[in-house]
C-alpha cells in the first residue's frame, strides 16, 4: 500500500506508528518548465526539506558513501550535522563510505576522520546490519547511487538493510536518486539457484527503477526473509523522469569514472566472469575490453595497478580487443562484444568461469553462447520474463 502525504506532521506520524506493509512516498514536486532537464533534477538529498522535520529529536543511523552529496557536493552526513541532526552510526557498502576499495575488498570497520563518527562495513562478512548495531538508533536513512544493474552490489546493501529494518522495528528512509540508465529493461532474469550477493532478485539485468522505485518492489513482493516488510518511506526526485539524461557529480565506485562507463557497464561487466579483462588497471575501466587470448587487433592495453585496481587482471600483459570510449550510447543490453570475445579466443574452453552464471542469473546465456545461438535468437528467449517483469514493475513507479 502507497500513501502520498503532505504535511510532515502527519508524515512523521505515520512514518513511526503506520504497519509495517505502508510505504510512504513523499509527494514529487515539479517546477513549471516546458522542458527539463538533469541540470535542474533534484535528488531526494536536495529534497531536504521534506526528511529533516522526520529527524529532529531522532537517533539516526545512515547507510551512504562518497555518492551521498547534495547538488552543492556537501556530503550528506556533513549536511545533518550541521542541521542538528543526531547521526550515531555511518553504514558503508562495498567500496567503503569514501568509495576508495577495490571490488571485492575486504573494509574494516573504523571511524570517520572528519566527524569522529564509528563507521560500521556492510560487506563481507557482516551484509546485513546486527540488532546491537542498530540498538539505540530511532530511524535509519539510505542514500546511495545505483546504476541500474542487478549485480551492483548496492541494491544488495539496501535489501539487507530493510530486512535489518523490519526485524528490528527501525524506519528506513531511502533518499532517492535518478538511475542514470533509468529507462532500459533487459537481460535474463534471474534464476533462483543463482542467488548471490551479485543477484538477491527475480528481476532482468538491467531494471529501469531508481532505488526508491526497487525498495518498494522488495516490499511489495515481500523478498526479504520470511516475507517481512519494513516501514519505508521514500523521499522522491524533484523534476525528474526516467527518460533523462543524469550526469553523475562523483564516481559511483572506483572503476565507473565516468558516464560512458557507467552505460557500458551492464554489457560489459558479464566479461568478470570469463577469462577477458574490461579495463581494469587502465584510465578506460568498463569502456575497453580483450585478453591475451583474443586475436590480435590495431588496439591494445596493459593493465597496471592503480586507484580501484591494485592487481588487476593481466598485470603487465598486453591485451588485444576494443575501444569503446566512443560507442554511442546504449538503449539496451548489448551481448555482441561477449559473443565475438567467445568467437575469438584461443581455447574456447577456458573463457568462461563459475562467476559468469551468477552474474547472468541463469546457465543458459553460457549455454547459448557456446552454442552458436545469434544474439536476435537468444534476445527473444527473455520476451515472456521481461514482460511480466515489466508489468509487475508498474505497481512500484514513482516517475513518468
Amino acid at each position: 500500500m502507497i500513501k502520498y502525504i503532505a504535511k510532515s506532521a502527519f508524515v512523521a506520524a505515520l512514518l513511526f506508528c503506520a504497519p509495517s506493509y505502508s510505504a510512504v512516498i513523499l509527494p514529487i514536486e515539479h517546477h513549471n518548465s516546458e522542458e527539463l532537464n538533469y541540470a535542474v533534477i533534484k535528488t531526494g538529498a536536495d529534497n531536504y526539506e521534506k526528511y529533516v522535520p522526520l529527524l529532529k529529536d531522532k537517533k539516526v543511523g545512515i547507510v551512504t558513501n562518497q555518492t551521498g552529496i547534495l547538488s552543492n557536493k556537501i556530503h550528506v552526513v556533513d549536511f545533518l550535522l550541521e542541521k542538528k541532526i543526531a547521526i550515531q552510526t555511518i553504514f558503508a557498502p562495498e567500496h567503503g563510505f569514501r568509495g576508495t576499495a577495490d571490488a571485492g575488498e575486504h573494509i574494516v570497520d573504523g571511524k570517520d576522520p572528519k566527524t569522529g563518527l564509528p563507521i560500521i562495513s556492510l560487506y563481507g562478512d557482516n551484509k546485513k546490519p546486527k540488532p546491537a548495531q542498530l540498538s539505540g538508533i530511532d530511524v535509519m536513512i539510505f542514500d546511495l547511487q545505483d546504476v541500474g544493474a542487478r549485480f551492483y552490489t548496492y541494491i544488495s546493501s539496501l535489501h539487507y538493510v530493510m530486512e535489518a529494518c523490519a526485524e528490528n522495528n527501525v524506519p528506513l528512509i531511502v533518499l532517492d536518486r535518478p538511475n542514470p540508465n533509468g529507462s532500459i529493461v533487459d537481460g535474463p532474469l534471474l534464476e533462483k539457484e543463482f542467488t548471490s550477493f551479485v543477484g538477491m532478485h527475480p528481476i532482468p539485468l538491467l531494471h529501469g527503477m531508481t532505488i526508491g522505485e526497487y525498495a518498494q518492489m522488495v516490499n511489495g513482493e515481500k523478498w526479504l526473509k520470511d516475507g517481512a516488510q519494513c516501514k519505508l518511506t521514500i523521499i522522491p526526485c524533484v523534476d525528474y523522469n526516467r527518460t533523462m539524461p543524469y550526469s553523475l557529480l562523483v564516481k559511483p565506485s572506483p572503476n565507473l569514472p565516468n558516464d560512458q562507463s557507467i552505460n557500458l557497464y551492464a554489457s560489459l561487466c558479464l566479461f568478470e566472469g570469463t577469462n577477458v579483462s574490461m579495463g581494469r588497471g587502465t584510465e578506460k575501466q568498463f569502456q575497453i575490453y580483450g585478453s591475451p587470448y583474443l586475436t590480435k587487433t590495431n588496439f591494445s592495453f596493459t593493465p597496471k595497478p592503480n586507484f580501484g585496481a591494485k592487481d588487476p587482471l593481466y598485470n603487465g600483459k598486453e591485451c588485444y580487443g576494443e575501444d569503446l570510449t566512443a560507442y554511442p550510447k546504449l538503449k539496451q543490453l548489448e551481448l555482441k562484444w561477449l559473443i565475438k570475445a567467445y568467437q575469438n579466443t584461443s581455447d574456447k574452453t577456458k573463457f568462461f568461469n563459475a562467476f559468469f552464471t551468477k552474474l547472468a542469473g541463469t546457465k543458459k546465456l553460457q549455454q547459448q553462447i557456446e552454442s552458436g545461438v545469434p544474439e536476435a535468437q537468444i534476445r527473444k528467449t527473455w520476451q515472456k520474463d521481461l514482460e511480466a517483469f515489466k508489468k509487475m514493475r508498474t505497481k512500484y513507479l514513482i516517475y513518468k
